[in-house]
């Protein structure tokens, strides 16, 4: 089964343009599924390679073995990645830095593929500011990030935020189309009781913690058709949106900027 589905290519209210991306529903189940990602913060990278399940079964993902994991920049930086357990190749020396492009090559279960990443130049997260309002007798709080785009279009950001160092994810993408070169001016929404499935109402002395990333463009296409699978809650989770890996896996390879803050809920 095939369906099409309008991505709202921002998400939220920085970016209006919309692009029609067809999305293959149909169970791939028994298919690879690639996440990787290469960061400008010291220290293991991992690829994670596992096996899809259909849409009816468990979230349980059989991990790939024996699989071969080459990483790889444009100045001749590379490195084979060691099978830690769990689907895990992890790197060991490897070091990634804004404005290279990097190239990551798998073999598993007798078949290549490849995918590209070009980190951008970081953008500063330079603070997190506190809003609220009531519904009812209900409060409800957003965090604003404090940042400023850079004057050039084209820059795409992901956040992702937990909860009291809980192990759930809330994650957002944000483009600069529409605000290009100016101060940031979208929140990103906490979890309410809401009845979508969040696990957690945000009260004051919560810890909020906020990653931002700068992503590149494929990276961005990719999590936009993801948030509007599962409605940007839950664990992000091997679906099929579009994906910058070839030869038919599923998932991703991102190399990306990380700025992180920690703010307490007043």
């Amino acid at each position: 089964m095939k369906k099409s589905f309008f991505i709202i290519l921002s998400v939220f209210a920085l970016n209006s343009c919309q692009k029609e991306i067809d999305l293959d529903l149909s169970d791939q189940s028994g298919n690879i599924v690639i996440e990787g990602n290469v960061t400008d913060v010291a220290g293991s990278y991992t690829v994670k390679i596992t096996k899809s399940v259909g849409f009816s079964q468990p979230n349980q993902y059989p991990a790939v073995t024996g699989a071969q994991v080459i990483l790889s920049d444009n100045t001749g930086q590379t490195e084979t990645l060691q099978y830690t357990g769990n689907g895990e190749y992890k790197t060991n020396t490897f070091q990634g830095i804004p404005g290279r492009t990097y190239t990551l090559k798998v073999q598993a279960e007798g078949k290549q593929y490849t995918a590209q990443s070009t980190m951008p130049q970081a953008v500063e997260l330079e603070g997190l500011a506190q809003d609220s309002f009531k519904v009812g007798d209900k409060t409800t709080y957003t965090i604003l990030p404090v940042f400023t785009d850079p004057a050039e279009l084209g820059n795409r950001y992901l956040f992702s935020v937990t909860i009291n160092d809980l192990s759930k994810k809330y994650i957002s993408v944000l483009s600069d189309n529409l605000n290009n070169g100016l101060p940031n001016q979208w929140s990103l929404g906490l979890p309410n009781d809401d009845n979508k499935g969040r696990d957690h109402e945000v009260v004051p002395g919560d810890a909020i913690h906020v990653e931002m990333q700068s992503i590149d463009t494929n990276i961005f296409t990719y999590y936009s058709a993801l948030l509007q699978i599962t409605d940007g809650y839950g664990s992000v989770t091997p679906a099929n949106p579009p994906s910058n890996i070839n030869n038919g896996a599923l998932g991703y390879f991102s190399a990306h900027t990380v700025r992180s803050l920690t703010f307490e809920i007043q």
